[in-house]
């Protein structure tokens, strides 16, 4: 009796968890540094906040929009290049089958055997066998843009609401040490979270994330320094 391999692997979850962890760093880096960058310059804290709810809102919608776009044209190419290989299957069967034996040959099966698992392979499910090892579409792989384009979203948000709920909780002198600190935290979070699903270094993955956020929040603070309305 045969069994059903169900074997759980982390690129199983890589498409969603690019799309999440890419809106979550991008809400809490962008926000943060807005708000930064306004608290720099001197302006009021309904200003920031204001300021921060918009970005909140705009860059959740600016997310999903270009995820949805992005992930919708690579589904276009792999519809096409699935169209093709039928069309393909069904004019020249044999030449498709000679394909896909030399793709296995490569792969290090002798020629006999490599022809037995194509012809088997191609008995079984001809296209799907040609997706997977002539174009390496996946079921788990294959685009999906609307999924990409709700994760995207809820993560930026996700991301963005830890700076504005900061600038709620802390007014006045110690505002952008706070926003600061509380937003390079999160990052160090957001960094370990991803690396722990992807099965990376913790380390790695949290320094290499607010790293750049940091790099980034103290750019923008700077700008709001430089060119803020008390200057």
């Amino acid at each position: 009796m045969s069994r059903r391999h169900q074997e759980n692997h982390r690129t199983d979850r890589a498409g969603w968890l690019r799309a999440a962890v890419l809106g979550a760093n991008d809400g809490l880096v962008s926000n943060a540094c807005l708000l930064l960058g306004i608290a720099a310059g001197g302006a009021s804290g309904q200003t920031i906040v204001l300021a921060g709810t918009a970005g909140l809102v705009a860059g959740a919608m600016s997310m999903a929009a270009g995820e949805y776009v992005s992930v919708h044209s690579q589904a276009d190419t792999e519809k096409a290049d699935l169209q093709r290989e039928r069309e393909e299957l069904e004019a020249s069967p044999a030449a498709e089958l000679r394909e896909l034996t030399a793709i296995y040959v490569e792969r290090g099966v002798s020629p006999a055997l490599a022809e037995q698992v194509a012809v088997e392979l191609m008995a079984h499910d001809a296209l799907a066998a040609h997706a997977r090892d002539e174009l390496g579409i996946t079921p788990s792989g294959e685009a999906r843009p609307v999924q990409a384009a709700i994760v995207s979203a809820a993560s930026f948000s996700v991301g963005a609401l830890v700076p504005l709920l900061t600038c709620l909780a802390v007014t006045g002198v110690h505002l952008q040490a706070g926003l600061a600190s509380v937003s390079f935290v999160a990052l160090i979070v957001l960094g370990a979270l991803a690396a722990h699903a992807g099965g990376a270094s913790l380390y790695k993955g949290a320094m290499r994330v607010s790293a750049w956020g940091a790099a980034a929040m103290a750019v923008t603070a700077a700008a709001g320094h430089l060119f803020g309305i008390n200057a």
